[in-house]
């Protein structure tokens, strides 16, 4: 048998369930691999060892008196530490909430540990989601597995580092901006952003709620399937999430008859081996039977802009209830109420998240707020009808996750230019539309590139069946060499 972190999550899960082996035995080889390589990474904020094991042990007893076993039967799954699991602490990567242990579930991970999945441990991330390369994570950065000196890519960077390192099989992420996308990107895996309300956000730690999402980050696109397939549901508890069935997610080879848009024009100044990678990525559709064509979607080269607007204004807005009153850690020594806000916010937040916090606070004062906040919506709803335009004459989207590959931690410096990172992902969260990444090539350095679909809202089947098809047509999501 070949090692079970070569395995993809269904293989593990059907071999599980013909006796092949035990759920102790998957839990105790992720966990050792875990503690092996798991510090390099950084992939972990804490591991849930003992959890693991006895969930596990009553998998095997499930399954040796035949009882029903769920859709992820000992699957080892990973939650990004901004997800309340029952009992365990929930940091953000926070020194805010280094000491707050959830009193309840978010209804992804319910749903997770219903259909049976091993919940192996918390992951890293940047500290209440806001960065791109967790390396704004109050306890230590992640580091990508191709490449120990190269970003894991962020908000998600600890979780796109266990999927790609195969320290775990499934993860759950969050996108606010395309931190789901970019970290999978740059650690050479699947990333899949639903449409917005498609997965409850109940649970998560709310960082900018009109434009947060749960995701499944994946060794390969059929796992990506199979997680949405248990995550897609609707959520009394949260008023965005959408009043709909569950849906399947068939896969086929074959591509279908299937228009793809690019927008070319946007695509201007790609780094030449990012480009390439694409421009194989568009032949391989071509060669699928795809007709592709041009789209104009040059509305989008304001949606930098737009996004930190409306993202910040957002986290000014949700980050206001961490007071180290009702949850958190509170400041010692304050001698009044209004000194126990300030010292508890100035020891409990990071830089970026301070940044964030006043820029939101900036935008939404008296006199600023149609200058900046109320145009922000504006911009927004253009870009909106900008992509109802460009579905009107395609199917899908097409276009790179990120303009670069994995750069070094330190690489970057300028926080404009940081920001930029996200210009291709930002759109499909201000636009609440499903976009994957899938992996699609190289770049000059051998670091792993993504490739990212888009499509109308409430097509989260068609662009995985879409990426699927692609998938196994180039087999691009190999083993990273390092974890061989």
């Amino acid at each position: 048998m070949k090692p079970l972190h070569h395995f993809a999550a269904h293989e593990l899960r059907d071999s599980f369930l013909k006796g092949e082996i035990k759920a102790v035995e998957i839990a105790s080889y992720f966990l050792k691999r875990m503690e092996d390589q798991g510090p390099a990474l950084g992939a972990f904020l804490s591991v849930l060892g003992p959890r693991a094991l006895t969930k596990a042990e009553g998998l095997d007893r499930k399954r040796a008196h035949n009882q029903p076993l769920g859709k992820l039967a000992a699957v080892p799954v990973a939650i990004k530490d901004n997800m309340h699991i029952e009992g365990e602490i929930t940091t953000c990567a926070s020194q805010f909430l280094k000491n707050y242990r959830a009193p309840f579930a978010a209804t992804a991970v319910h749903a997770l540990e219903q259909e049976d999945a091993l919940l192996m441990g918390k992951t890293n991330l940047d500290e209440f989601a806001m960065g791109s390369t967790t390396g704004n994570s109050s306890f230590f950065p992640a580091s990508n597995p191709w490449n120990l000196d190269r970003v894991a890519g962020g908000s998600s960077g600890g979780s796109s580092a266990a999927i790609g390192a195969r320290l775990s099989l499934i993860a759950t992420g969050s996108d606010t901006g395309g931190s789901i996308r970019q970290p999978a990107s740059f650690c050479g895996i699947v990333g899949f952003k639903p449409t917005y309300g498609r997965v409850s956000r109940y649970g998560l730690v709310a960082f900018g709620s009109s434009l947060d999402q749960i995701g499944p980050m994946t060794t390969c696109v059929a796992d990506a399937a199979l997680s949405m397939e248990v995550l897609g549901r609707p959520c009394s508890r949260d008023a965005t999430s959408l009043d709909l069935p569950r849906e399947s997610y068939p896969l086929s080879k074959k591509l279908g008859p299937t228009k793809i848009g690019i927008p070319w024009h946007f695509l201007e100044g790609l780094k030449p081996e990012v480009l390439a990678a694409f421009k194989e990525a568009v032949q391989v559709f071509k060669d699928l039977g795809a007709h592709i064509v041009d789209i104009d979607l040059s509305i989008l080269k304001h949606s930098i802009a737009t996004y930190y607007i409306l993202a910040t204004a957002e986290a000014s807005t949700n980050l206001a209830r961490f007071d180290g009153i009702r949850y958190g850690v509170r400041a010692p020594h304050a001698k009044n109420l209004e000194e126990i806000y300030e010292k508890s916010r100035a020891n409990g937040f990071g830089r970026e998240v301070k940044k964030r916090i006043l820029l939101g606070t900036y935008v939404l004062s008296a006199g600023y707020q149609d200058a900046f906040y109320k145009k922000a919506q504006k911009v927004r709803t253009l870009i909106i009808n900008a992509f109802e335009e460009a579905f009107a004459d395609c199917d899908a989207v097409m276009m790179p996750v990120a303009p670069t590959g994995a750069f070094g931690h330190k690489a970057i410096t300028d926080p404009v230019e940081m920001y930029l990172q996200d210009i291709f992902t930002i759109p499909a969260n201000l636009a609440g539309l499903p976009a994957v990444s899938v992996p699609c090539g190289y770049d000059g350095e051998g670091l792993p590139l993504g490739l990212q679909i888009l499509g109308p809202q409430l097509c989260d089947v068609s662009v995985l069946q879409m990426a699927y098809a692609y998938e196994q047509a180039t087999n691009w999501n190999r083993i990273p060499p390092r974890y061989k």
